[in-house]
């Protein structure tokens, strides 16, 4: 199963290919394990079979690098390990199926020509045609989840566009508002401008009827005294 990193946008082929490469490395380890039980052209049969799971999961291997790739940069050291991991894994896989296929051959050529005519052959081509299905079921199942990978990275996309143009749409009613509240703004320092002229020209005029006042006094006081 996918761990916590496959949260990370963008990684979510990425965990589809790590999964599928789980489920034929398994299926490896299970054919591995019966080479070691049969003998003659069953175990030929079967290390046959193995090759192909090994090279499918060689396949997946270079789907998880090419997908690597894809993955933005910030994360992308989070994943180029596993497949590392993996490629190391099935490097032991290849060569356990190597060993297996020598002593195959070396039985092969001491035990030659003993088996039933035809039996092997029959046998050989019915592990061939299962092995087939297998590998067209996991490339189906393959397709299967990259589509619902993209259709869910198709809704996310239409989500995020929805997001922007929602948040685009505040942004310009926000433009609107601060626009009207300058034009209030100019309004409002217009109006306390012509306040401040009226208040000056008042104190002007106060200022010029306190004078003429107290002139006038000062000659009504001058004119008593002479």
């Amino acid at each position: 199963m996918s761990n916590a990193l496959d949260s990370e946008p963008g990684s979510e082929l990425f965990a589809s290919y790590e999964d599928d490469f789980k489920l034929v490395q398994a299926d490896i380890t299970q054919k591995l394990e019966q080479i070691a039980e049969l003998s003659g052209e069953p175990k030929k049969a079967a290390i046959r079979a193995a090759q192909r799971a090994v090279e499918e999961a060689d396949e997946i291997i270079s789907q998880m690098r090419i997908e690597v790739q894809n993955i933005p940069t910030n994360i992308r050291s989070k994943f180029s390990p596993r497949v590392r991991n993996y490629d190391h894994d099935l490097d032991r896989h290849k060569q356990s199926l190597k060993r297996a296929a020598a002593e195959a051959d070396r039985a092969g050529n001491i035990y030659a020509g003993k088996g039933p005519i035809g039996q092997d052959s029959v046998y050989e081509q019915r592990q061939q045609l299962l092995s087939g299905t297998e590998r067209l079921e996991r490339s189906s199942q393959r397709l299967t989840n990259s589509q619902r990978v993209a259709a869910e990275t198709e809704n996310v996309g239409a989500g995020i566009l929805s997001d922007l143009h929602a948040q685009r749409s505040v942004l310009v009613r926000a433009n609107e508002n601060i626009s009207m509240g300058e034009q209030y703004i100019g309004k409002s320092v217009s109006t306390i401008r012509g306040m401040s002229r009226r208040m000056a020209t008042n104190r002007i005029i106060t200022i010029a009827i306190i004078t003429v006042l107290v002139l006038l006094i000062i000659a009504v006081i001058f004119s008593k005294f002479r």
